[in-house]
């Protein structure tokens, strides 16, 4: 019996995992998949309650799931955002979820901004660098608050961590038949920690001489996403650049709406999926939220349990709703998002 630890976060967190939960029961009744949901309460009522985000004990807890569904965390109540990164930055790197996997897909070209591009024009996948670089918090700050305040951030990058992105990569681009991998940085300029990054792609990609290996310097990868997105299949970068060409393409396959994410550590064989869209506590409980982010999600998380196929129906059931206006406002739609969510199972089922 798979168990999900469902978290549902702060604002349209609570909404929109609602209604990829009510997916997931949707498609286990209809073939049998025998799921076991556990809704747990991290987040910012509960910190407010309790001054608690997440203890030692249940983040290593955690590893017992055999996935993990979450919502947005943000809430303006908690200014620092504490909770936030104790739970999803603690989930990132205590968990060690090294690969951010980020699908953009357009699935629909009315939704696209660029001009004459199609589905079959904008499908490549991300490989994110999820536990190093600039996000692990190395640095300081001297004489904070003079005029001669010094603000020092420090990259990150170690060999373990650099390869095994880097392969895993590969062996996805291998696994689905995609003959294009790009990696990103900019070693032009940062050149220690990138020169590490060359030096390891050009050994992994000397063992894939089937797939066509190539490197664009950062500036240049966001300029080709916009011109020429047909020419990628699977990017691999580092950290924050993965941060930063994600959102880009998931503009590019219709807003941030639409855009589902994977965290995972396939060795250890925990995977946290998440709609990457933040908490909008503007809009927050009243039945305006996208959920098909969420519902991409929850198809991400199939996949990992091993049912391919039924993605694929969430990923056409999506594609029915945007097809038909089978929308919320955010998207030119009318429907609140359990009608969207009543929409998605219906085409899916």
């Amino acid at each position: 019996m798979p168990r999900i630890a469902v978290i549902e976060g702060d604002g349209i967190g609570h909404e929109v995992i609602a209604e990829g939960v009510r997916l997931l029961q949707a498609l286990d009744s209809a073939h049998g998949l025998d799921l076991s949901f556990e809704h747990l309460d991290y987040g910012a009522q509960r910190y407010l309650d309790t001054g608690v985000t997440i203890t030692p004990e249940e983040m290593q807890g955690l590893r017992d799931y055999d996935a993990i569904f979450l919502g947005a965390l943000g809430d303006p109540r908690v200014k620092s955002n504490v909770h936030a990164k104790d739970i999803l930055l603690g989930m990132r790197f205590q968990l060690d979820l090294y690969i951010n996997l980020r699908p953009c897909k357009l699935l629909d070209a009315r939704y696209c901004p660029l001009k004459d591009k199609g589905p079959d024009d904008l499908s490549f996948t991300v490989f994110r660098e999820n536990t190093e670089g600039l996000y692990t918090g190395i640095g300081g700050q001297f004489k904070r608050g003079t005029a001669d305040e010094v603000a020092i951030e420090a990259e990150m990058n170690t060999r373990k961590g650099v390869e095994r992105i880097i392969r895993a990569a590969f062996a996805y681009a291998d696994t689905h038949g995609l003959k294009r991998l790009c990696m990103s940085d900019k070693s032009n300029a940062m050149r220690h920690g990138h020169d590490l990054w060359q030096r390891v792609f050009r050994e992994v990609a000397a063992e894939y001489s089937e797939i066509e290996a190539s490197h664009l310097y950062v500036d240049v990868l966001t300029m080709e996403m916009v011109r020429a997105p047909e020419r990628f299949d699977v990017l691999v970068t580092n950290n924050l650049f993965g941060d930063i060409v994600t959102d880009l393409g998931a503009q590019l396959q219709g807003g941030i709406g639409l855009a589902a994410s994977g965290n995972l550590n396939p060795e250890a064989r925990i995977g946290m999926f998440e709609p990457v869209h933040g908490s909008a506590p503007d809009i927050a409980g009243q039945g305006k939220a996208n959920p098909l982010a969420a519902a991409l999600s929850a198809g991400m998380l199939l996949n990992w349990l091993g049912h391919p196929e039924l993605e694929k129906r969430i990923e056409q059931a999506v594609s029915h709703c945007l097809a038909n206006e089978l929308i919320t406002p955010e998207l030119g739609g009318s429907l609140s998002t359990s009608q969207v969510g009543d929409a998605l199972i219906a085409a899916a089922s």
